[in-house]
């Protein structure tokens, strides 16, 4: 299966990747030594079919990426993205600096923060995650990263549409297209990696509060432009 989401040039480094999860991983209690045994079906291959909801040559961001999963198990993958893992722990940002290292993963960049420290200064084509925190959470630290023509695509279990049916005021409040539920991997993981997408209802009209009150500080500029000239 692993050689149906990753090319043959991929492959290798996708099993050192599992090995450093199985051995230092472990030590260093980023994976319980319960997964260790299963970290290919479970973990690595779940991530990896993830590829199949991002666009060619994306500019990605993964949030509370953890020891890589999603984002890291995703650059291996797909060397045409340009990765940032969001991380704020330091035993888990050392790792995947290491791991990055030894891979030669040169389009990765590993950040020590937590997600709401790139708000207002970064956006992205996809923004990541892994069982972070429930979806409205989740949009909250989440949406302010996606660029105006840019998606949320998260990694969710079987309660993802009550999840949804909850975030709705939320959804609604800040300006997001109704939320699209994805299958990934049919036939490639059992069950399926299920997945949430959710972009922006409108591109010129993001509903974040910092962005509404760019929007607003803009339409007050255009006002007394129009003054001015009209005067």
């Amino acid at each position: 299966m692993a050689r149906r989401v990753f090319a043959s040039d991929r492959l290798p480094l996708a099993e050192r990747y599992t090995e450093l999860l199985a051995t230092e991983g472990v030590v260093r209690g980023l994976i319980g030594p319960r997964e260790a045994p299963r970290l290919w079906e479970r973990h690595v291959l779940n991530s990896a079919v993830l590829a199949e909801a991002v666009p060619e040559s994306s500019t990605v961001c993964d949030i509370g990426t953890g020891a890589g999963l999603p984002g890291l198990v995703l650059a291996i993958a797909r060397p045409d993205l340009q990765l940032t893992l969001v991380e704020p722990l330091l035993r888990r940002t050392t790792f995947l600096d290491e791991v990055v290292a030894e891979l030669g993963l040169d389009h990765v960049r590993v950040v020590r923060a937590r997600a709401k420290e790139l708000h207002g200064a970064s956006t992205f084509d996809v923004v990541t995650s892994r069982a972070v925190a429930p979806l409205e959470r989740l949009l909250g630290w989440s949406m302010p990263l996606v660029a105006p023509t840019g998606a949320l695509v998260a990694m969710k279990g079987s309660s993802v549409r009550d999840e949804i049916d909850e975030a709705r005021a939320f959804l609604d409040r800040w300006r997001c297209a109704p939320p699209e539920v994805l299958e990934a991997g049919v036939d490639v993981v059992d069950p399926p990696t299920t997945l949430v997408r959710v972009s922006w209802a409108d591109p010129s009209r993001i509903g974040w509060p910092l962005a509404r009150t760019s929007e607003r500080r803009r339409d007050r500029r255009n006002h007394r432009a129009v003054k001015r000239e009209v005067s």
